[in-house]
C-alpha cells in the first residue's frame, strides 16, 4: 500500500494546471471540514515553506470571516467545502465562476485535488495522526464537527 501511495502522491505532484497557493487553500480547506488537525499543520508548513502568507494559512477555518483573501480564494474555499460535504453541495452557479474565472484544465484539478484531500484527510482522520508540531497550533475550528460526524448524525 505504501509504495501504491507514494506512486499516486507523485503523480499527484507533477499536476500543474491550478496555481499552487489556491491548491493550497483548496486542500487545507478540505482538510479543516474533514477536522484532520495533522493534514493541517503539514499544509501550513508545507506553504509556508513555499513561501504563502502566514495569514491566509492560519485564516482558513476561518476564511469567510477573514479578511486575507481575494474573490477566487473564497470561491475555492468555498468550492473545496462544497466538494466535502456529505452528500456533496456544489451548486452550478459557484461551479461556472471557477470554470470561467480558472479555464476548465485547472478546474479539473481543483475538482481532483478536492477529491484527492478528502482521500488523504480521511484517511489519517481514521487511523487517528494529529498534529507533529510543524506550526505552533492546528487550528480546526472550535466546535466545528468532521463532516462523516455530522452527516451519521442527520
Amino acid at each position: 500500500m505504501l509504495r501504491a501511495d507514494l506512486r499516486f502522491e507523485r503523480s499527484v505532484a507533477k499536476w500543474n494546471r491550478l496555481d499552487a497557493d489556491l491548491k493550497a487553500l483548496a486542500e487545507m480547506a478540505t482538510a479543516a471540514s474533514v477536522g484532520c488537525s495533522w493534514c493541517m499543520d503539514f499544509g501550513y508548513w508545507v506553504s509556508r515553506e513555499r513561501g504563502m502568507a502566514r495569514e491566509k494559512l492560519v485564516d482558513v477555518p476561518r476564511w469567510r470571516e477573514s479578511g486575507a483573501y481575494t474573490e477566487l480564494e473564497r470561491d475555492v474555499m468555498a468550492y473545496a467545502e462544497a466538494m466535502t460535504a456529505t452528500p456533496p453541495t456544489v451548486d452550478d452557479e459557484l461551479a461556472a465562476r471557477l470554470v470561467g474565472r480558472l479555464g476548465e484544465p485547472a478546474f479539473v484539478e481543483l475538482t481532483a485535488m478536492v477529491a484527492v484531500e478528502n482521500l488523504r484527510s480521511r484517511v489519517n482522520a481514521a487511523l487517528g495522526l494529529t498534529s507533529q508540531g510543524f506550526k505552533d497550533s492546528c487550528d480546526v475550528p472550535q466546535g466545528a464537527e468532521p463532516v462523516s460526524t455530522a452527516h451519521q448524525r442527520r
